[in-house]
């Protein structure tokens, strides 16, 4: 071989050598998130679920992408986005936004991994098999929703005793509604409380239920715990302070935009667990071998300048218990 092939063949081994190392590296994995809210008010909890995800190795953009698919408040537009996640061979599912989510993707797909956070029994509802051995191809995190909202009734009953009359609202379309309505019943009429049930599932659903309080003889209200109500959550608190209305919100979002009292599960510390289970799952572990989760962190907020406004005094036995007090 003469000198002119010789350095030739070299120059077309140095350049097809690192076309041949590209080509054997692994692709980057995708996660699809299916949300039935909208990006801006479930921020915080896509910052959350990323922390997870980096605390298993895996940095957005670096080694990892997401997909968003977000409903905006529209349960039926969750199908076609399911769908579509799946016909794009994502490397798992995250559904971060209650029970109906986490259906609609394992109605989907029964192989590309789901990982959930959602309200209710998840055994009840068919997600997994069991909370120790899930089974299939999902497992996440579940909270006890219809119980948390019973002890949600409780702490507006506290603050205010004279209220004989609760509302409860819900949205219809949530698998998980009828049964929080059972729960929420039990417990008023174990306090000798009314509960008057309001629905909505649209903006304009949620100004109507508003204005039947004053014929309902409303004294205060208890919001359900929905992606829906968390996207809502400004209207849902102009609406509590132009009808004076004490509310209980699900999570601390509704106190730091000027709700009265919250207490639920941490949304943030969920989504961050979320993201960890993804990243397990990515790093090879099974769904079927990761057993559900309960949240560990529960927040009791209460916003004192909205009680003021209310003409409400917190008494001393909730404000001991807060986790925070907004003044």
């Amino acid at each position: 071989m003469n000198r002119r092939a010789f350095l030739a063949l070299a120059g077309g081994a140095a350049i097809a050598w690192p076309l041949a190392s590209r080509a054997q590296q692994k692709a980057m994995p995708v996660i699809g998130f299916l949300h039935a809210g909208s990006s801006g008010p479930s921020a915080p909890f896509v910052a959350a679920f990323r922390q997870g995800l980096s605390e298993t190795g895996f940095v957005e953009g670096q080694n990892v992408k997401i997909e968003f698919r977000w409903a905006e408040g529209h349960y039926d537009r969750l199908p076609a986005m399911a769908a579509d996640l799946v016909a794009r061979n994502v490397a798992a599912i995250a559904t971060l936004s209650g029970t109906p989510t986490a259906l609609i993707a394992k109605t989907a797909t029964s192989t590309i991994p789901i990982v959930f956070f959602t309200g209710g029994d998840p055994v009840v509802e068919g997600l997994v098999a069991s909370f120790a051995r899930p089974g299939g191809n999902l497992t996440g995190i579940a909270v006890q929703t219809g119980e948390l909202t019973a002890k949600r009734l409780e702490l507006i009953s506290e603050l205010v005793p004279q209220a004989k009359v609760i509302a409860l609202l819900v949205n219809p379309t949530n698998v998980s509604a009828e049964r929080t309505i059972k729960e929420v019943e039990d417990a008023a009429h174990a306090k000798g409380l009314q509960l008057a049930i309001l629905k909505a599932s649209a903006e304009g659903e949620v100004d109507a239920a508003f204005e039947i309080l004053a014929d309902l003889h409303v004294g205060a209200m208890v919001v359900g715990s929905d992606a829906f109500f968390t996207n809502q959550r400004d209207q849902l608190v102009a609406l509590a302070s132009r009808y004076a209305v004490p509310a209980i919100h699900p999570t601390g979002l509704f106190a730091a935009a000027g709700g009265l009292i919250s207490y639920g599960p941490s949304f943030a510390a969920g989504s961050r667990q979320a993201g960890g289970f993804a990243g397990r799952i990515l790093n090879g572990d099974r769904p079927a071998d990761l057993p559900v989760q309960q949240p560990t962190k529960f927040d009791l907020v209460i916003n004192l300048k909205t009680a003021a406004a209310l003409g409400l005094t917190v008494p001393q036995s909730i404000l001991a218990r807060a986790d925070e007090v907004i003044e």
